[in-house]
């Protein structure tokens, strides 16, 4: 685990987001994941969820909520963490066409709880970024702005963030029309007007406006 050049102050900022867990580890509560997911408000592409276990002896410089982040320090913090044996993690792709067909809503849920069953260590506790979560009969609690409160949770958030854009990425190169490395499928100017020129294609969400209105 990366603990080089980490100044007294940033080790007590992340002693603070380790509150959460300590707390629960008080309590008997030694395997405890974040789940984070990423990519409801997009008109293309998959929302994909994930699951973290950190280790007790956890330190990697400048780990927080991935949206306070860089793209540079996200991809750096995220190859630490898929990098470290002793993290426990999990990554799961619920795709547009689902999306469709069940919503969005039912769909970020069925990503988080693949996510969960997907960790190769059951958790005995899970911390929820927000205030919805699949029914699970594992011990929880949802934390609204649990992505920057809960180190666990902020981990999760980096895994899934990272996994999303470069799934974004790779779309791209398949359609380059509409800008996907860029605004990763979110609804920019450039990316409706993209839409309205070329129209929807295979991996846009028909059931979002507006690409449901060019598919009417």
């Amino acid at each position: 685990m990366a603990t080089k050049k980490i100044s007294n102050k940033e080790r007590y900022r992340i002693k603070k987001l380790k509150e959460a867990e300590k707390e629960l580890k008080e309590k008997g509560f030694l395997k405890i994941a974040g789940i984070d997911e990423v990519g409801i408000g997009p008109l293309a592409g998959p929302v994909v969820a994930a699951a973290c276990i950190l280790p007790d002896r956890f330190l990697i410089k400048g780990i927080n909520d991935s949206k306070k982040l860089t793209e540079e320090a996200r991809n750096r913090i995220y190859d630490e963490l898929v990098n470290t044996k002793e993290v426990i993690y999990s990554i799961a792709i619920v795709e547009n066409t689902i999306i469709d067909q069940i919503n969005i809503h039912q769909a970020t849920l069925l990503a988080m709880k693949k996510a969960i069953q997907s960790l190769k260590v059951e958790p005995d506790f899970l911390l929820f970024d927000g205030n919805k979560h699949p029914v699970c009969s594992i011990p929880h609690e949802a934390i609204v702005g649990g992505d920057h409160l809960c180190i666990s949770i902020c981990a999760a958030s980096i895994i899934a963030k990272v996994t999303r854009d470069r799934i974004m990425d790779e779309l791209h190169i398949k359609y380059p029309e509409y800008g996907f490395n860029s605004h990763k499928g979110y609804a920019t100017v450039h990316h409706r007007k993209a839409l309205i020129e070329k129209g929807p294609c295979e991996i846009h969400r028909k059931s979002f406006d507006p690409v449901k209105a060019l598919y009417g």
